[in-house]
């Protein structure tokens, strides 16, 4: 279980805050859809959960230990996250790519049981005969395939994934989407993703939290959440709410 309680985080000495006054308790073994405008500090909170941005106070217990007293090493075991952008900066094939999330168990040294959870993940996302592939050599969806194969090798509880939609476009979103439902139904993992698309946040998450100006603005379940009152506010637009299949779509334009 995470749980946050009362986190702050400030961005400039003059006492501007990207979060305020964050209490928060993640559900396991779900997905929950962090949303809200650019600038509502969705990413930055990613970022204190997983111990990468240091918080002004609060705190963030991780299996009821404050994860700023977890190691690294330790913490890499229990939590993964896959950033917004991510750039190499060298040249590596697919296999490659999923060796990097055993190095937490491995230290780089792949023993038989390490390439034993790679060649899993490879196989459940689809990408064993691409394993020799080189990543600029594939599609954008099958880049982002990777990049969670990479993930499920490092094989934590739990998943942070930062806008993974980015620069997809609707099929993969899609099927990206299915994946992360997949993560929890069939693996059991728990899953923290920030999302743009409102709609994509309504199909797939089971808690939606929406924020704004670093606080959280309402959360609770696609229905509650998924309504003109809560998304005018949060937005600061003019929402349309529609129902299709039984389910509530966000129209905007």
């Amino acid at each position: 279980m995470i749980e946050i309680c009362g986190l702050n985080q400030s961005y400039d000495r003059r006492g501007g805050y990207t979060l305020r006054d964050i209490n928060l308790t993640i559900r396991e073994r779900a997905v929950t859809a962090l949303v809200g405008a650019n600038g509502a500090g969705k990413s930055t909170l990613l970022g204190v959960i997983a111990n990468i941005v240091r918080p002004l106070s609060g705190t963030v217990l991780l299996d009821g230990e404050d994860v700023r007293r977890i190691k690294a090493s330790a913490a890499a075991k229990k939590l993964a996250f896959l950033k917004q952008t991510l750039r190499l900066g060298i040249r590596i094939t697919v296999e490659e790519l999923a060796e990097y999330g055993r190095f937490p168990h491995c230290g780089g040294r792949p023993r038989d049981a390490d390439m034993e959870k790679i060649d899993d993940a490879l196989r459940y996302m689809k990408l064993s005969e691409l394993r020799g592939r080189y990543l600029d050599e594939l599609s954008g969806g099958q880049r982002q395939r990777a990049f969670i194969a990479m993930i499920l090798a490092q094989d934590t509880p739990y998943i942070f994934l930062d806008e993974p939609l980015n620069n997809l476009d609707i099929k993969h979103s899609v099927e990206m989407m299915k994946i992360v439902k997949r993560l929890v139904a069939e693996l059991g993992k728990t899953v923290v993703i920030v999302l743009h698309d409102v709609n994509f946040a309504a199909a797939y998450a089971d808690r939606v939290v929406a924020m704004k100006d670093g606080r959280i603005m309402s959360e609770g379940n696609p229905e509650e959440m998924i309504t003109k009152d809560v998304l005018d506010r949060v937005f600061d637009h003019d929402f349309n709410i529609a129902e299709h299949g039984g389910r509530r779509v966000c129209l905007y334009y």
